[in-house]
């Protein structure tokens, strides 16, 4: 039988969370491990659990898919040009309402 490779979605906050705890079993991280988890530790704007919320809240906006959730919530536009430049490559457009609640769930979870 052969096994199934199955990609699964994870925030920046959640790369940082798992590479901390694998620096801290192994001591060090291989060379791609160290420069993720810099790259998480530099980028990643919002703990794990607060991340997992907003993507929850932004999953339930009308065209926002999954992957699309992720990225905002790694990301966190503060202005609707931000979230239009996210989408500007993907089939899906957005309707303003959408965009207005994106930036609302965004400044909700996300408290500079």
């Amino acid at each position: 039988m052969v096994a199934e490779n199955k990609a699964q979605l994870i925030s920046l906050a959640e790369v940082k969370n798992i590479l901390t705890k694998v620096e801290k079993e192994r001591k060090e991280l291989l060379y791609e491990q160290r420069i993720a988890l810099e790259h998480a530790q530099k980028f990643a704007k919002l703990p794990a659990g607060k991340t997992k919320i907003l993507i929850e809240d932004l999953k339930k906006v009308d065209g926002v898919e999954e992957f699309h959730a992720y990225k905002i919530a790694d990301i966190l536009p503060e202005t609707e040009d931000d979230v239009r430049t996210l989408f500007a490559k993907e089939r899906v457009s957005l309707s303003a309402d959408s965009i207005k609640k994106i930036i609302e769930l965004v400044e909700k979870h996300y408290v500079k």
